[in-house]
């Protein structure tokens, strides 16, 4: 008998949401097989069993938050799961979603072969296994953890089992009485709750890390991108007449950030302590809004694919972020951000800088000016981009020369390419 755990599939999980559960208590499992879809900090990915068994109990149900290492599901031989309880709400318990758990030892991400947690001493003498989350459980409501019967693997006892426990026994030691909330919402109740997704939770928390920790500085610039249209248009005609899918402005901006970080690479850094690091590779993260979140998919190696090449990437990867099917490899490894929210009529904005990169772009949308060329007054297109960049690692002058390069390339769209 062995614990399938939470495992870690993404470089900055701390902990996973239940989606769905593939398989069914009694259901025979093989390796490789999909056991259920997790939703991490950046996708909805799929679980496998990493052995041979049957699905003897599930511990974590749909919707159930719970820490990297810590017990969803148990995988026998069979002889246990018609005697396993069937996971359920205590009686007690309300009808929302599980409490988030807290962390147990963060071992192989396969997550066979479980850990045990720390011993509880009985009166007696006997010394039983519990987990940290049941053991938190049995502080919050006072029930004695030595005496609960534990119904996980080698008589450990769960978080299920203090649950049930404080529903039936009376507590040893009466729970302190909490704190009164500061009020979050109208008292009137004249609202809707709106849970966040696990991609916004985390997502919330690393950018406001990023504001906290990262010194931003701001630098803004006016772009004539009329031959840059231009240009897209001609790129576009030829790309209809084999067939091939079109190129965004967007997409030009990925390839143009890229030639700049590639002519300069003073920007393409992250901030390490006392050190920076300055990456070699070029890995372009491209925003995208999603009912789920902000994912931010990477075209790594940008500065080595054409436009066409970038276009057809990113067009991929956007729609497999709609429907969270995007991977862990997908989104790692970004050195700079292009956040775009020209689509909108948004003429200019600040973007927060997506750690641990040093910068982010902020693309708005292309607008009709009036300018002097010579003696006459014409009209072009201006865009506006402003650079977020973390002062720490970029200084005001490292920033305007990227911006005055990135300007240039964009202006005089054959360079882009070239």
């Amino acid at each position: 008998m062995s614990e399938v755990t939470m495992p870690r599939l993404s470089d900055t999980m701390e902990e996973g949401v239940v989606a769905a559960w593939l398989k069914q208590v009694g259901d025979q499992v093989k390796a490789g097989e999909i056991l259920a879809e997790i939703e991490t900090d950046k996708a909805l990915m799929e679980l496998e069993a990493y052995e041979d068994g049957v699905l003897e109990r599930i511990i974590a149900e749909a919707g159930a938050r719970v820490p990297i290492g810590e017990a969803i599901a148990i995988l026998g031989d069979g002889s246990g799961s018609s005697s396993a309880p069937a996971p359920a709400a205590p009686a007690a318990a309300p009808a929302a979603a599980p409490a988030p758990a807290a962390p147990a030892a963060q071992g192989n991400p396969a997550a066979v072969g479980g850990n045990g947690g720390a011993p509880a001493v009985s009166a007696d003498g006997e010394r039983k296994k519990s987990s940290p989350l049941a053991r938190k459980i049995a502080k919050e409501l006072g029930v004695d953890i030595t005496a609960v019967t534990g119904t996980g693997p080698g008589g450990r006892v769960t978080k299920l089992d203090v649950e049930t426990a404080s529903s039936t026994v009376a507590p040893a030691v009466p729970a302190a009485a909490p704190a009164p909330a500061a009020p979050v919402a109208p008292a009137t109740g004249d609202y809707d709750e709106i849970p966040l997704t696990t991609i916004q939770r985390v997502s919330a928390q690393r950018l406001t890390e990023s504001m906290q920790q990262a010194p931003h500085i701001y630098l803004t610039s006016a772009i004539d991108v009329t031959e840059l249209l231009a240009f897209r248009a001609q790129i576009n005609t030829t790309l209809e007449e084999t067939g091939s899918g079109k190129v965004s402005v967007n997409d030009l901006l990925v390839k143009a950030v890229a030639t700049a970080l590639r002519l300069d690479p003073s920007v393409n850094v992250s901030f390490a302590g006392d050190k920076l690091l300055r990456h070699k590779a070029i890995n372009i993260g491209i925003a995208v809004a999603t009912d789920a979140g902000l994912f931010v998919p990477v075209i790594h190696d940008a500065d080595r694919k054409s436009v066409s090449a970038i276009a057809a990437e990113g067009r991929e990867k956007a729609d497999r972020a709609r429907d969270r099917k995007l991977k862990g490899e997908d989104m790692s490894g970004g050195t700079f951000t292009i956040s775009n929210l020209g689509m909108f009529g948004i003429e200019q904005f600040t973007a927060v800088i997506n750690p641990p990169e040093s910068a982010i772009l902020a693309v708005g949308a292309a607008q009709d000016e009036l300018k002097l060329d010579g003696e006459k007054v014409v009209s072009r297109k201006i865009l506006r981009v402003t650079l977020s960049a973390d002062h720490r690692s970029i200084d005001g002058a490292v920033a305007a020369k990227f911006l005055r390069q990135l300007k240039e390339l964009i202006e005089h769209p054959l360079r882009i390419v070239t």
